[in-house]
């Protein structure tokens, strides 16, 4: 294949669930990877991926709603499955009938969530940073926190712990992207973030699967490795919440390896 082509970035709108989503579509052959990102991300954040993925491959990313040139929505509704429901009107209006799913943080709850509504076309799910169930004790006082005159502070000390590691300009461009949202849509991604019950559905889905968590994320009390048992994962050192900006290289070593195991499963 021409690596010029395989790396070639095709954008596009496609209509959403509620209102449009800017999709990086590019690459050919074997199947498709789609890249869902996190809370103050876009498609830009996969980019490394995407041009390491299209060198054999196709490989997609969007905008979630509400963040980088997607549409807002008019309903507010900025839950899990409303986020699931635009990986659905992504993958149907692509025409992908099966694909293997990429999610950071919240883009991987959304992934899990799509993941157990059509087992059958996900043919492998691998989450980065995407936490477990947050139990009400933990995630009441937050969201009042936000809800209140401390809400500056409170997003400030949040996106300090997540930067751990982090490389200075992986910061600024994430906290950048941050400030781009208003608080109200802030408040509401956190709570649905926070609502959101993993543990069942990636249990109950068959396929391959991997979770990938920076260090010192695998100790937290929502930690998703804690919740689920004997669910294959990684650990990557010395990287924020954003490993896979922080440490690309490594990233997609382990996303090769990931990749390299569906694609032995589907030629049996």
């Amino acid at each position: 294949m021409n690596l010029s082509a395989a790396i070639e970035h095709k954008y596009s709108r496609i209509a959403g669930a509620e209102g449009t989503l800017f999709v990086d579509d590019g690459g050919e052959g074997n199947i498709p990877v789609v890249f869902v990102h996190s809370f103050a991300g876009d498609v830009s954040h996969w980019k490394d991926q995407l041009d390491h993925v299209r060198e054999a491959r196709r490989a997609i990313a969007f905008d979630l709603r509400g963040h980088g040139k997607s549409d807002s929505v008019s309903s507010g509704n900025y839950s899990i499955e409303a986020i699931a429901n635009d990986i659905a009107a992504l993958v149907d209006g692509l025409d992908l009938e099966r694909f293997i799913l990429v999610g950071h943080s919240m883009g991987g709850s959304a992934s899990i969530e799509y993941a157990n509504s059509h087992t059958s076309r996900v043919a492998g799910l691998m989450i980065a940073g995407t936490p477990g169930k947050t139990s009400e004790e933990i995630s009441k006082p937050v969201i009042s926190s936000l809800r209140s005159d401390a809400y500056q502070k409170v997003m400030d000390d949040y996106m300090k712990q997540l930067f751990t590691h982090g490389k200075p300009e992986v910061v600024a461009r994430v906290n950048q992207a941050r400030q781009k949202l208003s608080r109200e849509t802030t408040i509401e991604l956190i709570k649905a973030l926070f609502e959101f019950d993993p543990i069942e559905k990636l249990t109950r889905y068959p396929g391959p699967k991997l979770v990938v968590y920076a260090d010192g994320e695998g100790s937290q009390p929502n930690a998703l490795i804690k919740q689920v048992q004997q669910i294959p994962n990684v650990e990557m050192d010395g990287t924020s919440h954003w490993m896979h900006l922080d440490k690309p290289l490594k990233f997609n070593m382990i996303l090769d390896n990931f990749l390299k195991e569906i694609d032995k499963k589907e030629l049996r």
